[in-house]
């Protein structure tokens, strides 16, 4: 029973991970029906936000009122940014750049994420690289090789692979009116950034404010104000945008704010503090998979050669950055386990006292990141 809790803890973050993959895909299908029903990008991030507020501040409140941390300026400045990374810059940029560009050549941009925030981790330090070592080796060449499984996907076509349960349909390659394809991979890639830059920062702010719940409450209520703020500003005397409909539209808000924002920012922190954000990105081209295999059931899309192939690679990419983070994690352990028995030993009073505390707290209920 022990080995099995033991097994069921370290597998904790897979399954959370390939959770918010799901999550991710099914939000890209909502998503794509709101826009063509014409959804203003900027109210989609307003509304999708505010409902994600809604539905963590009572709970933030209640549950996190005896752990959450005293607020400074420098954890506000935090929260403050990351509320302008992800659902003003992020959100905003990426769904504006789609309408001067083709949606294959977004989701092949939007593949960038992992990479950008390998980077960013890498340059400040929050991501563990040896170019000495086979482990970091692993970790870069997974990153890379995820990356262009990704955009194998969406960049080669081949072959149709005839599936019983797909239409034998025409070839139907309407080609994309694109207006401006440099504007629009710009707007793209700014998204992206923005995406990167959240989980970064998501991760250096959760050492000093691990309250995760609090947190995304702050996030999202922030993003919505300063969403709001940007909506009126660039849809002027547009109220159209504001109007609510039981359409496609809702539902994509719906899912967006409890999915895609609140227990996706949410659970991503409590994946973070143990395994830092390169892990937590890593997965994202896994969504293109998923997507691919739920449209060929829903929408009977065509499974082609490009699709399998890059599928696989994909694969392969992940299993390079897990056994690499794997390494690192059993190298970190040990470590950490000498620094506690250092210091237990150097000031045992102090090693005491803490298990009283233990042992007072013991009959408080958990609550917070530490409850999942």
């Amino acid at each position: 029973m022990v080995m099995d809790s033991k097994v069921v803890q370290k597998l904790k973050p897979y399954f959370g991970v390939i959770f918010l993959q799901f999550g991710s895909a099914g939000f890209g299908i909502v998503a794509k029906a709101a826009l063509n029903q014409g959804s203003s990008n900027y109210t989609f991030s307003v509304y999708r936000n505010a409902i994600a507020a809604a539905l963590f501040v009572p709970f933030a409140y209640f549950l996190e009122r005896k752990v959450r941390p005293t607020m400074t300026f420098s954890i506000f400045w935090k929260i403050l940014l990351l509320s302008l990374f992800d659902p003003v810059i992020g959100q905003n940029m990426f769904y504006a750049g789609m309408k001067y560009s083709s949606a294959t050549f977004a989701s092949a941009m939007c593949n960038l994420i992992p990479a950008l925030t390998f980077l960013l981790a890498w340059i400040l330090r929050i991501e563990t690289v040896n170019l000495k070592s086979v482990r970091s080796h692993a970790k870069i060449l997974g990153t890379i090789v995820t990356v262009g499984g990704a955009m194998i996907m969406t960049l080669i076509v081949g072959p149709i692979i005839g599936l019983p349960w797909t239409h034998k349909s025409q070839d139907n390659s309407a080609s994309t009116n694109v207006e401006d394809p440099v504007k629009g991979a710009i707007m793209i890639g700014t998204g992206c950034l923005g995406y990167s830059l959240f989980y970064t920062l998501q991760a250096i702010t959760l050492k000093s404010y691990p309250a995760g719940l609090s947190l995304t409450a702050m996030v999202c209520s922030l993003g919505a104000f300063l969403g709001t703020i940007v909506t009126f500003l660039a849809e002027r005397g547009n109220t159209s945008v504001w109007a609510l409909g039981w359409d496609a539209k809702l539902l994509a808000y719906v899912y967006g704010g409890v999915i895609s924002s609140g227990i996706t920012y949410y659970l991503s922190g409590v994946i973070m503090k143990e395994k830092g954000p390169v892990f937590v990105t890593a997965f994202n081209p896994l969504s293109m998979v998923i997507v691919a295999i739920m449209s060929s059931f829903i929408f009977a899309e065509q499974m082609t050669v490009g699709k399998v192939t890059g599928a696989t690679v994909i694969v392969i990419g992940l299993y390079l950055v897990i056994w690499g983070k794997s390494k690192d994690q059993k190298e970190i352990e040990p470590t950490q386990q000498q620094q506690q028995e250092s210091k237990a030993e150097t000031n045992p009073s102090a090693n005491i006292d803490d298990t009283k505390t233990d042992l007072t707290n013991g009959s408080e209920t958990i609550t917070g990141p530490d409850a999942v």
